[in-house]
């Protein structure tokens, strides 16, 4: 036993163990999200909402880092000719088991320099929090389409890191 240890310290360190064992797949964050202990700030934009406004405009669609899939077999209707990557290989059986049933192809890609897609394939690039290469979407996007992206900004957790003692770094001032 801890030195001092109370009862409900034991019983909550119990919790917390209990907690971190639980299974997780993909980026499926309900866990965590449905008890509110994970809350996303708000933001002055929808990334949801600005895909699902164009997505009836469009013929093609790649999803950048789709996690298990989660966020892309949410929206309606999908393009005919929608393909996802995914660069954590965990994910990428759990995304194609979830999105394949909804014709969408994904493809496991290590090298974000390199995507397995011609030049000019898509209407629709969107990427939430994936790194990427500018040049490489620029590459596969079709031109005078558009690329759609929500990334972590630099005060994003500010006070767990100053908590962390993480110091200042280079994108502290990114919003």
């Amino acid at each position: 036993m801890f030195r001092n240890e109370q009862p409900q310290d034991k019983d909550y360190f119990d919790f917390l163990m209990d907690e971190a064992n639980h299974p997780f797949t993909g980026w499926d964050f309900s866990h965590i999200t449905a008890t509110r202990r994970m809350v996303e700030g708000a933001l002055s934009w929808s990334y949801s909402s600005k895909i699902l406004m164009r997505l009836r405009q469009i013929q093609s669609l790649l999803d950048m880092g789709t996690g298990g899939g989660e966020f892309l077999s949410s929206l309606h209707p999908l393009p005919e000719h929608t393909c996802a990557t995914e660069g954590y290989a965990p994910n990428v059986p759990i995304a194609r088991q979830r999105l394949e049933p909804l014709g969408v192809k994904v493809y496991e890609v290590s090298d974000p320099h390199r995507q397995p897609f011609a030049e000019n394939e898509f209407d629709l690039v969107i990427n939430r929090h994936e790194y990427y290469d500018p040049q490489e979407v620029m590459r596969v996007l079709k031109a005078g389409h558009q690329f759609i992206t929500q990334q972590v900004g630099g005060s994003n957790d500010v006070e767990l890191l100053q908590m962390l003692g993480a110091g200042e770094y280079q994108y502290a001032y990114w919003t």
